[in-house]
């Protein structure tokens, strides 16, 4: 793997473990798609980190968990504002 990929990727997962932020926003901070960080976090990090990725699961999978709920309240607010 490239260095700067691997530092992306690192990059991305001590962002995610500081901030606790979805993959949309760390897409948005690191201009790359979601599926990159997607993979980045999910695939490449297991290869460079396996600690860390252990801690990146976690959150994504309470994210996972929460996403029902967080779409609820953005339809919710589509809604008033019309």
């Amino acid at each position: 793997m490239e260095k700067n990929i691997s530092q992306r990727v690192v990059s991305e997962a001590e962002y995610m473990l500081k901030t606790k932020d979805t993959i949309r926003n760390i897409a948005d901070k690191y201009n790359v798609s979601k599926s990159t960080v997607h993979k980045d976090l999910s695939e490449r990090l297991k290869k460079i980190d396996e600690n860390l990725s252990k801690s990146v699961e976690d959150i994504m999978q309470e994210h996972l968990d929460l996403r029902h709920i967080r779409g609820g309240e953005t339809t919710k607010l589509r809604y008033k504002k019309r």
